[in-house]
């Protein structure tokens, strides 16, 4: 019997119209466990780096984290990941909500979709049926709109959905994929749903999921659920707002957003407006957010409510908003939150990244203004700041006109338009547009977590160790005094020791080494939340979470009936770290590609930033190019990247590994293919 994981997937292929209900190799979920690990072995396995973006032998996989859909309080994660077309690299993105769990009641850990159909087509999972339907009806229709009528066409309003829309269609670089409660929507995963021409997949499931050993998993669950009440009802004191409590960045709840309206970039991540958070602008934005904020939301099994529904007119034309989408489209027009609020709207049911399309719009008024695009380039365009917008919403998700350049993103964009573009798209790693933050100083965490993160998202980078000292040595003593969530207590003397100013501040503390397991260690906690499906809001993400690193390994022991403890748990978590670098690395990318946007912070140290660089690759076992050692590897059971390696000339010491390894063995048998 199969713990935690149904034991099957399911494989779409949309060339043909064939569908299969195919078992999983269980060696593969003792070396990967779910989620992002086993998606990033399907892609070694099966998408040879040659594939492009828009290939039909690009995968397009929905892979459940192990213990998504069981009682354990937020995991509802599901890891969506192809090659992107943003970046050409293993793009992953994940999404919460009601989705992953619907799709493992219906008996599958992922959905695995390859090929391209002839014509527009959605997915409809329920159980053991399952079936390609016609979605010519659907074309051009909205994402929030096209579930809706998905769900009345099936007589089923409790599926769940994740759907594309126009950006989808068009295949605009940055066109995310949406259900509702959430979305995956980094890295243009919605413009390979397109590409496939599928433009939906809906799920209800009603099978149960067994667990291993469930009095002790549910003893560990309600420990968990004892402590989300003691940690609410004791914020972290001397912290932004939004983080002082537990679950995804607080912005839906919380008003207060002075730190991030003076350190978010206004504009194409150009300016900061610093004395901008006035009384009256504090009142407005209230007011704005009690008027359109209907009600906070949940994801599946989860107590907390990082999410909302946003009411954008009289008609009651609601939708979900999490996280910074509140603000980013209000930053990048210079204009006031309930403007936000309402594109917002559009580009969600556009299905676009809220990261990257408001950016993108205002990087091409930038060139407007500096004469790099003329009226010419823009016929029709609204002369008010707002219908601009809107317009450039509009223009690109169909890919009209300069609208078809600018749905590449600000990247590619500046490429293709030239005349000194490039200088304005600087808000880049590894071609991705990045939150628009403009700080002072460097911080050195924060340097390599931009740097080496292939996540390409600081949210699902950074974590449990604050982002800034506290003022005084006496509220960081009160802080570490039941910081019981550290790996060992040299990260509390750290804390204690870091001030804000003097020889223990930032850029020259912490010192090196302690920089690189500080990084390390909030990296590993997210790399083991997308294996889990356990949401970052209670884990990775927050100060002080519920779920940590020493009880995780029990939690998923428990669950699964593997036998796991913290270094076999960080062991296998390195492994799943280094093959998604693999992944990337025979792609091509080096050592060049791992900068932070230039601007990012106003003082720079470059010595320093180079010295950071070599010894995070030298602490994570890598050499000085990036790439994992061939010693690294053979440790971690994936002799055959290092055999990849050599033979491509990425790795050139040493002789080939053995064969005869349980990675090895697993690997030229087949992985859930």
């Amino acid at each position: 019997m199969r713990y935690a994981e149904t034991g099957f997937n399911l494989e779409v292929d949309l060339t043909r119209g064939n569908i299969e209900r195919v078992p999983t190799d269980p060696r593969l979920t003792e070396l990967h466990l779910g989620g992002l690990g086993t998606n990033a072995r399907l892609f070694w396995d099966r998408v040879p780096p040659e594939v492009q973006p828009f290939s039909p032998d690009n995968l397009l996989v929905f892979g459940t984290g192990i213990l998504v859909g069981t009682p354990a309080p937020g995991t509802n994660r599901t890891i969506v990941s192809c090659i992107s077309p943003q970046t050409r690299l293993f793009g992953f993105s994940m999404m919460g909500g009601f989705w992953g769990p619907e799709l493992k009641h219906a008996g599958y850990d992922k959905v695995i979709i390859r090929g391209k159909s002839p014509e527009l087509v959605y997915l409809w999972i329920k159980d053991d049926k399952v079936e390609l339907r016609d979605a010519s009806h659907l074309r051009g229709l909205g994402t929030l709109e096209s579930a809706e009528v998905i769900r009345q066409e099936l007589d089923e309003p409790h599926a769940a959905v994740a759907s594309i829309g126009l950006a989808g269609e068009n295949r605009v670089f940055f066109a995310s994929i949406e259900q509702g409660r959430s979305s995956a929507s980094r890295l243009g995963l919605g413009a390979v749903m397109g590409d496939k021409k599928l433009k939906a997949i809906a799920v209800r499931g009603s099978g149960d999921i067994n667990i291993a050993r469930p009095a002790e998993y549910m003893e560990i669950c309600n420990e968990a659920l004892r402590y989300i009440v003691h940690r609410e009802k004791n914020p972290i004191e001397g912290v932004m707002p939004i983080l002082r409590g537990l679950g995804s960045p607080q912005e839906m709840a919380i008003h207060d957003e002075k730190w991030h309206t003076e350190n978010f970039a206004w504009g194409n991540a150009r300016v900061r407006r610093k004395g901008f958070w006035t009384k009256e602008i504090s009142e407005q934005w209230t007011n704005t957010m009690e008027t359109m904020r209907t009600r906070l939301l949940s994801c599946h099994n989860c107590p907390m409510k990082c999410g909302a529904a946003i009411s954008v007119d009289t008609r009651l034309c609601s939708y979900m908003m999490k996280c910074f989408s509140k603000l980013t489209y209000t930053m990048g027009a210079f204009s006031d939150l309930e403007f936000g609020l309402r594109i917002a709207q559009k580009a969600t049911e556009h299905g676009v990244d809220a990261f990257s399309a408001p950016q993108t719009m205002a990087f091409a008024l930038e060139l407007l203004e500096a004469g790099i695009l003329t009226e010419q380039d823009m016929p029709g365009m609204p002369l008010d700041n707002e219908g601009r917008f809107y317009w450039l919403l509009d223009r690109i998700v169909r890919r009209e006109g300069i609208g078809d350049i600018l749905a590449d993103g600000t990247y590619w964009a500046a490429r293709a338009i030239g005349k000194g573009a490039e200088e304005y798209a600087h808000n880049n790693i590894k071609k991705t547009e990045q939150l628009p933050l403009k700080l002072g100083m460097l911080n050195p965490m924060y340097y390599l977590m931009y740097s080496t993160g292939e996540k390409v998202n600081i949210t699902q980078i950074e974590g449990n160790f604050p982002q800034a000292p506290f003022p005084t040595r006496e509220e960081r003593e009160e802080f570490v005094k039941d910081w019981v969530h550290v790996p060992d207590d040299r990260f509390k003397k750290w804390f204690v020791d870091w001030e804000l100013r003097g020889k223990n501040s930032i850029p020259h503390y912490p010192p090196i080494d302690a920089t690189c397991e500080i990084v390390n260690w909030q990296e590993k906690l997210h790399y083991i939340d997308d294996c889990t499906g356990m949401c970052a809001g209670l884990s990775s993400f927050p100060y002080k979470p519920p779920f940590h690193i020493h009880n995780l390994p029990r939690l998923i022991s428990a669950g699964t009936g593997l036998d796991l403890d913290e270094d076999s748990l960080t062991h296998l978590t390195r492994r799943n770290r280094d093959l998604v670098r693999a992944n990337n690395l025979r792609r091509g990318m080096t050592r060049k590609d791992e900068e932070p946007p230039a601007d990012h912070w106003k003082r720079r140290f470059p010595e320093l930033e180079t010295r950071l660089k070599d010894e995070y690759y030298k602490f994570k076992g890598w050499n000085n190019d990036g790439v994992p050692t061939r010693e690294s590897l053979l440790e971690l059971d994936l002799e055959f990247v290092a055999k990849d390696f050599m033979e491509r000339g990425i790795l050139r010491d040493g002789q080939d590994p053995p064969a005869d390894s349980e990675a090895s063995k697993a690997s030229s048998e087949g992985s859930e293919s």
